[in-house]
């Protein structure tokens, strides 16, 4: 009995310790990642414009590579505009020696598009040299 009893507590020891792991698995490291896909711009953002749930099944929640040129940058909360197509948010701080139309190379986290501003929106982004 006290043979059952202690296999019986291995088994739930032995799940329990498994759940945990499957649900609180470490974070992402975008900056880390190898980019699933490399695009400019307007590659992008006409694959949204002519089939959005064909986009957002291909490009959503992946790793992109973008290239284009800086619309408008916002120091203070760490966000890039690219071609007036991209809002990027930088997970770091952005380098001081970058201004507008200036080309640039990032890559971030897809975290979708928005209709109403027909603007690709990107989270965890870094610039890549």
């Amino acid at each position: 009995m006290k043979k059952k009893v202690f296999i019986l507590g291995l088994i739930l020891v032995g799940v329990g310790f498994g759940v945990y792991k499957y649900l609180y698995q470490g974070h992402r490291d975008i900056a880390t990642e190898e980019a699933n896909y490399t695009a400019t711009v307007n590659d992008i953002f006409n694959a949204f414009t002519t089939n959005d749930s064909l986009a957002n099944a291909k490009y959503l929640d992946k790793t992109v590579a973008l290239r284009g040129k800086i619309s408008t940058i916002d120091f203070e909360n760490k966000i890039v505009t690219v071609d007036e197509k991209v809002s990027a948010r930088f997970t770091g701080k952005l380098p001081e020696s970058i201004k507008p139309q200036d080309s640039i190379n990032l890559k971030g986290r897809l975290v979708g598009f928005d209709d109403l501003l027909e603007e690709i929106q990107m989270d965890q982004c870094s610039i890549v040299k």
